[in-house]
């Protein structure tokens, strides 16, 4: 696919069929992401792979929606402050932006490989510490449940080229 094609067909998948995703595609998916760019190199992320039953229900508990329970895998993507670069004039923490971009990989790469995505930005971060037991300067920031849809993709509402190209 092309990077056109791949931007087109990735779709939030909010449910999934009962299949695991396997070590290998894990590995794939990651080697893949954590090729993403970020300020200076940094790479200030982690990446935490939920597979375990109970881990995906106690994860599930953080984000408790039905649909969320049907994926058999979610990637926590885990800012790291300490590692991340603050740009000098204001102080800037560009965490949030380095943790965007490496989901974007991980959503793309799915895609080609036959898996869905969905970004969850709206769950309890306290709950997901606690059971990764991350430090302090750790924070869960996005969690995105994978494996494969089952549901077919739904046409896209975009804002128009005009509305957000602003040429000076």
């Amino acid at each position: 696919m092309t990077v056109d094609e791949l931007v087109k067909a990735r779709f939030s998948v909010r449910a999934y069929k009962n299949i695991g995703v396997t070590d290998a595609q894990v590995e794939e998916l990651l080697d893949c992401a954590r090729m993403a760019p970020s300020a200076c190199n940094r790479q200030p992320w982690e990446v935490h792979v939920v597979r375990g039953a109970d881990m995906l229900e106690m994860v599930g508990n953080a984000y408790p929606r039905d649909w969320f329970k049907t994926a058999p895998c979610v990637l926590v993507l885990v800012s790291n402050h300490e590692e991340s670069w603050h740009r000098p004039s204001d102080g800037k923490d560009h965490a949030d932006i380095d943790i965007s971009i490496l989901a974007d990989h991980i959503t793309l790469k799915a895609v080609e490989m036959g898996l869905g995505t969905c970004w969850v930005c709206n769950f309890d971060k306290e709950l997901v510490s606690q059971l990764l037991q991350l430090k302090e300067t750790l924070e869960p920031a996005v969690l995105i449940p994978i494996g494969v849809p089952d549901v077919e993709a739904k046409e896209k509402s975009r804002k128009t080229f005009k509305e957000i190209v602003h040429f000076w």
